[in-house]
């Protein structure tokens, strides 16, 4: 085997956004590669949700659009481009008080699996514990403690891969990983 996947499943393509645009931009570049919020992966401090994501008075493009689109059936409930019904909409997201973080997609369920004693480890072990390397778990911490997001998904395949790492940069994408 040319390549080193021990799992079968392969590494997670992870990256951290900076603003709510680039975000969205980039979890809409999910679903126009087939992948639901099932697949996604999201963590962002819970001060950044109240204060980027909470759309009870979304007057933004973004929102508007969200609103505009609401009934049209899409992926993730008909609120194409928003973060904080994706949020709603993700089956497992977890609020961690102490740590103030919002974790969502599958990443949430294992934590929720492994129970809050799993999670006393901070933002760090529960990356790690999803198979994200220590180094860029630390990386990804600073950020969310910054009012960044970060985003992971597993590729279906390099193709995948590839086009969602080259959307994310064009999106103003940091530190994205594969």
């Amino acid at each position: 085997m040319e390549n080193n996947q021990n799992s079968g499943k392969r590494p997670m393509l992870t990256g951290m956004f900076a603003d709510r645009e680039s975000t969205e931009r980039a979890y809409d570049a999910f679903h126009e590669r087939g992948y639901t919020k099932d697949d996604v992966n999201l963590v962002m401090s819970d001060e950044t949700r109240k204060k980027h994501y909470s759309d009870e008075d979304d007057h933004s493009d973004l929102g508007t659009k969200a609103a505009e689109s609401a009934g049209t059936g899409s992926a993730i409930g008909g609120t194409v481009g928003a973060i904080a019904g994706v949020i709603a909409a993700i089956g497992t997201s977890l609020v961690i008080p102490g740590l103030g973080l919002v974790i969502a997609g599958p990443i949430a369920a294992g934590l929720a699996g492994a129970g809050a004693g799993g999670i006393t480890g901070g933002l760090i072990g529960a990356l790690v514990g999803s198979g994200i390397p220590e180094d860029r778990a630390k990386v990804y911490e600073s950020g969310v403690k910054n009012g960044h997001v970060v985003m992971g998904v597993h590729p279906k395949n390099d193709e995948d891969a590839n086009y969602l790492a080259e959307n994310w940069k064009t999106n103003r994408g940091q530190d994205i990983y594969r």
